[in-house]
């Protein structure tokens, strides 16, 4: 909680007990007046000076004024007809706590993208007189040779000139599994290398690397994003200029037409008395109270079913999506490697997997630990000997004493070893023992449980599109697709490929229809920002995924987005319920009140018990079990 809320919690509080504490003081007249005006500028002094600022320049019908002339217009009539002054004071504090709870959720849920994207490097290793010397990456020039230690951040794009490793790239392309280098091969930045020592060449300017291009990415899709006005704003543009004028011309006109038209007496105190009764119905209370509380019981609801919802304008922009486009590592798959088939072995099955994971114990690849994984068993390394990693290829050690290969193609190639090629899509290692091809083991990204299951329930929920961009191979990615029945797919992509990926569905999107993304990865946060609604994978998904998105499933389940959809239409069902209510009865009693049939018993009905009835209402969203 800020500094602000603080002082606005304080506020309420100190209000609220004034006002409950006045109900026991037996005073009358203007000291009781005095008395109740502490509380009610207490708590509404920044509304009246927003409301003069608004009139001050010449922006006045907001819902500032709209709040101010009503509640001011409650204590005159208390003042000159000795009644309560506690509705004008109610009605400004319910008002700033309905603020006071929006201030909260959004202000807790959302920080600052910039001190959780940690792909921006620190610094980089420049070489000078054999030592090594940390330079700011803005210093650092083209052409220039940089060091890259295991452990470190790749800081720009260049070529590797000297060393062998394997670099984590899910920052940037949120796939697991490791991307292999060697002399001469393109490097970007933003990755980490993991293994080996890389001499690097710079290529560009660190501005125009792609680590910066990312951090740019998600400032620039942030500005860029469109957010839903709140809707009392909008009602207010109409509602408040209309009773202000209604109100001032009820005062004014009748006793003129009586005085001049007619030769009557003007009777100014009754028709005054009427327009501020006038004023009293017309006061927004089960506006600005249930509308607010509709959202907020929409967003515990949500929170109930393990769905965070940053902020109730999301709410409003998710029931209308009609595209939802999804990353695939960490989305709708689970981001680990496992062994899924056995191929074409000359070999036992356990036999072959036990050779994989023996050969592989020494390496921490995550290709390796799925062998090991699979084979299920202690690893005895005493019968491994002679264990050699060819940097691209794969693995060759002794196990037993027989000599085996587990790599790619490229180490078949290399030893010599026919092998068979595989129509799974993964990645396949090759085996070979005693110079004998014994087959290949299938390993690939396991597909979440009820992934499947999510993209029907989008569809029954009236989603028309479903598409799937990533940064895996096609052959991979397709058959992820094909297998869940998502509508398109993209793969290969990179950050800035999926930003323009994702600018062109938006393009393509009717105007009704809202396009929502769902990620995981760090590489995401420029997407999730750009979408017109981000959804993030909360459980295991990056800092940076989970702040620059709107909403964030907690659990990771694909199927909370179909029900998230379902909440949010729930909650803007009810919200109309309430506008339409509360405005159809004030209409009614603005009349009656105008022609004088109505008194204060009504004006009070007109505010306070539609209040109650349009608040019971709003309770409704938080019950979600059933949808």
């Amino acid at each position: 909680m800020n500094k602000k809320q603080k002082k606005m919690l304080a506020r309420i509080l100190a209000s609220a007990v004034l006002m409950i504490g006045l109900q026991f003081l037996p005073v009358k007249g203007y000291i009781r007046f005095v008395l109740y005006l502490i509380p009610y500028l207490i708590i509404g002094y920044d509304i009246l000076s927003k409301a003069f600022k608004g009139i001050k320049n010449r922006q006045p019908f907001d819902e500032s004024l709209l709040m101010a002339v009503a509640t001011v217009g409650a204590i005159v009539i208390a003042l000159y007809g000795d009644g309560d002054y506690t509705e004008a004071i109610a009605v400004m504090l319910f008002y700033q706590i309905g603020e006071w709870f929006q201030s909260y959720a959004v202000g807790k849920s959302r920080r600052n993208i910039s001190d959780l994207m940690d792909i921006r490097p620190d610094y980089a290793n420049i070489e000078v007189n054999g030592q090594l010397e940390q330079a700011d990456p803005d210093e650092v020039e083209i052409g220039s040779v940089i060091i890259v230690r295991p452990g470190e951040k790749v800081p720009i794009d260049g070529i590797v000139m000297e060393g062998n490793s394997a670099l984590n790239t899910s920052a940037l392309t949120g796939e697991s599994l490791p991307r292999d280098v060697a002399e001469g091969d393109e490097i970007v930045s933003g990755c980490i290398n993991m293994t080996g020592v890389l001499k690097i060449k710079t290529t560009k300017e660190f501005g125009e690397s792609t680590v910066s291009k990312i951090l740019d990415l998600v400032e620039n899709a942030s500005s860029r994003k469109s957010k839903s006005e709140e809707f009392i704003t909008k009602f207010a543009r109409i509602y408040t200029p209309a009773v202000v004028y209604s109100a001032a011309a009820l005062a004014v006109l009748p006793p003129l037409v009586r005085m001049l038209g007619m030769g009557l007496p003007a009777d100014w105190g009754t028709w005054i008395y009427r327009a501020l009764t006038f004023l009293v119905i017309s006061c927004p209370c089960a506006l600005v109270i249930s509308i607010p509380l509709s959202f907020f019981a929409g967003i515990g609801g949500a929170s109930n079913a393990g769905v965070l919802v940053k902020g109730s304008n999301y709410l409003e922009t998710l029931s209308q999506t009609k595209c939802v486009v999804f990353d695939k590592t960490g989305t709708l798959t689970q981001g680990v490697f496992e062994v899924n088939e056995v191929h074409h072995n000359e070999m036992d099955r356990e036999q072959l997997l036990e050779y994989a994971a023996l050969a592989e114990s020494s390496s921490s690849h995550p290709i390796s630990r799925s062998l090991q994984r699979a084979y299920g068993k202690e690893i005895d390394r005493s019968r491994v000997t002679d264990v050699r990693e060819i940097s691209g290829n794969g693995v060759m050690a002794k196990v037993d004493g027989i000599e085996v290969a587990a790599g790619n193609a490229k180490l078949m190639d290399k030893l010599g070893v026919k092998w068979i090629d595989c129509h799974q899509a993964g990645t396949i290692v090759h085996m070979a023992a005693g110079g004998t091809y014994a087959g290949h083991i299938v390993i690939s990204d396991v597909e979440k449980p009820h992934a499947k299951e999510a993209i029907r329930a989008l569809r029954s929920a009236g989603i028309e599109k479903t598409v799937m961009l990533t940064g895996d191979s096609r052959k991979v990615a397709e058959h992820v697709a094909a297998d869940l029945e998502i509508d398109e797919v993209y793969a290969e992509l990179l950050p800035g490929d999926k930003v323009a990926k994702v600018e062109e569905l938006l393009e393509q999107k009717t105007n009704r229809g809202k396009l929502a993304f769902v990620g995981d990865g760090i590489n995401d946060a420029p997407v999730l920002t750009r979408a017109d609604i981000g959804i993030a994978m909360g459980a295991m998904g990056s800092d940076a995924a989970i702040e620059a998105a709107d909403i964030v499933l907690m659990d990771d389940d694909p199927m909370k987005i179909a029900k998230a959809i379902k909440i949010s239409r729930k909650c803007l069902r009810i919200v109309y319920e309430n506008i339409w209510f509360a405005i159809g009865v004030k209409v009614i009693c603005l009349v009656l009140g105008a022609v004088g049939i109505a008194n204060m018993w009504l004006a009070i009905f007109a505010d306070v018990g539609v209040m109650i009835i349009a608040v019971l209402n709003a309770i409704r969203a938080l019950f979600v079990k059933k949808l």
